[in-house]
């Protein structure tokens, strides 16, 4: 008895090791690292000696970095949304003194190329964004996005604007707003989806007024000078970037246990070990995540042809070319609105139930988009795009919240990313396939019918993820009620066992 009661102090020194629980400390091995690290490791440590779980502060500075994070999505969005006023601008502008039978499907890609890069970019910007930190990929998304615009205003070439407005400006906003996404879930968990709901809602006091901004600015100062004050939206995005100070604790990355061994492998081995570093490929292991990111990417492919041909098309068909910029204006006040409600909403609604709103927000856009062509007048056109508006605002809010839920904050970024990298080439191909089609047809019916179809094929996908979700959790209860089983039965005969503890005892 007195030999086993030795061991107990050795037991309790123990403790301050981290197991192999989720709620073990990060980056710290063992009692000599809790020393080392000194008060302020203590602090972090509860009553057990293991770290205490990492709690967002839920409000305080994080209101700040919600202005900031609103800024950027309504100046970016605001810009890329509003693409159907530069489109008639670029127009005018190539057209002057030529006629040009292909001149709308060339301009159309100067639009698509530039969104198509905020989502290609993204699987790239998540990297960094976990290597060097939101702060600085944000704010250098903001530089190269304004050098995009304000370069884009000293030429009339088409190619150059492709590389200037689609590449540049495209690439930046890739840079700039995905940060925006991720750093907002360091300072909130119980309220991120009020935070997302207000990022999205706020955005709008930019991105609404904006079409009409540029409809009146537009004719009065041309398209150059347009680019230049548009510049400048990015350029005040450059400086609300540096708000983006994140406080989520640094997690254990086990591979730099392993950096001494790289110089006795081979270069191909190191080269693979520095590859699967920085591309974490871990979030597509979850099958619900396989799910959701192939329905998000196949819902996609129609959802910029509304904004990129409304205000032409009630041109052709209604013959207002005073009014469109209603259209625009009713997608962006109606976007805000169902991005305040989605975001309250969405923290209502338990786990991956969240996800039943995508659903429902992409079946419903689908079947408007095909309403479109049924309109008798504009003022149809104007209540469909204000459900439009809705749709779009309930699909936007919701995406990060369910990305948390589906692969929890530390890999929120990387599924942010790549989620984004999926939709990159459905959405960068919508606007273009409408655009043929309307020249093979002669009118946009059958453009607004093909962009109606894919919401309608990925709200029946996303329908499908709580589904899995739910079985696999009923498959992990089961195993673990196994395991229980397994283990009182070993107990149970180690006690008939001579020579054991327990007997020992009742000796």
């Amino acid at each position: 008895m007195a030999q086993r009661d030795e061991k107990v102090p050795a037991a309790a020194a123990g403790e301050s090791e981290p197991g192999p629980g989720p709620g073990r400390g990060r980056g710290r091995t063992g009692a000599g690292a809790a020393t080392g690290a000194g008060a302020a490791a203590e602090a972090e440590r509860g009553p057990s000696g293991a770290a205490a779980p990492f709690q967002p502060p839920e409000g305080g500075f994080g209101w700040v970095v919600v202005f900031a994070a609103a800024w950027c999505n309504g100046s970016i969005f605001g810009i890329h949304n509003s693409f159907g006023i530069l489109y008639m601008m670029l127009q005018s502008d190539l057209g002057e003194g030529k006629k040009d039978p292909a001149l709308e499907f060339k301009t159309a890609w100067v639009g698509s190329l530039a969104m198509g890069m905020i989502f290609f970019c993204s699987p790239i910007v998540s990297i960094f964004t976990d290597r060097i930190g939101c702060r600085t990929t944000a704010a250098s998304g903001a530089a190269i996005a304004f050098i995009g615009l304000l370069s884009s205003s000293f030429t009339k070439s088409l190619e150059v604007r492709y590389f200037t407005y689609g590449i540049l400006f495209g690439c930046g906003s890739s840079f700039a707003f995905q940060p925006s996404l991720v750093i907002l879930g360091h300072y909130f968990k119980r309220r991120l989806g009020l935070a997302n709901g207000i990022v999205a809602g706020g955005s709008c006091l930019i991105s609404v007024p904006l079409p009409f901004f540029l409809k009146m600015v537009g004719s009065a100062i041309g398209l150059a000078h347009t680019f230049q004050v548009l510049s400048a939206l990015m350029l005040i995005q450059i400086f609300l970037s540096m708000t983006y100070r994140p406080i989520l604790p640094p997690s254990c990355d086990p591979q730099h246990d392993g950096r001494d061994k790289l110089g006795s492998r081979s270069v191909r081995q190191q080269c693979w070990a520095q590859t699967r570093k920085y591309f974490n490929l871990r979030v597509f292991r979850r099958k619900t995540y396989r799910i959701w990111a192939f329905g998000i990417a196949t819902a996609v492919l129609g959802y910029l042809v509304p904004y990129m041909n409304l205000v032409k098309y009630v041109e052709k068909r209604f013959q207002e070319t005073k009014k469109d910029w209603i259209l625009l204006v009713c997608l962006g006040a109606m976007s805000g609105l169902g991005r305040l409600v989605s975001g309250r909403i969405g923290d209502c609604i338990p786990g991956l139930k969240k996800i039943y709103l995508q659903v429902a927000s992409f079946m419903l856009l689908g079947l408007l988009c095909m309403m479109i062509p049924q309109c008798r007048g504009f003022e149809g056109v104007i209540v469909i795009c204000l459900f439009l508006g809705l749709c779009d605002g309930f699909f936007t809010t919701i995406m990060a919240p369910i990305a948390f839920e589906l692969v929890g904050p530390m890999q929120a970024s990387q599924a942010i990313g790549y989620l984004m990298g999926l939709m990159a080439v459905p959405m960068t191909a919508g606007t273009p396939i409408a655009g043929y089609l309307n020249d093979y047809f002669g009118n946009y019916d059958a453009a607004f019918y093909f962009a109606g179809v894919p919401p309608i094929i990925g709200g029946l996908v996303l329908s499908v993820v709580p589904l899995v979700h739910q079985r696999m959790l009923k498959k992990q209860r089961l195993d673990s009620g196994k395991d229980k089983m397994l283990v009182s039965e070993a107990v149970v005969n180690g006690e008939l066992l001579p020579g054991c503890p327990a007997s020992e005892a009742h000796m």
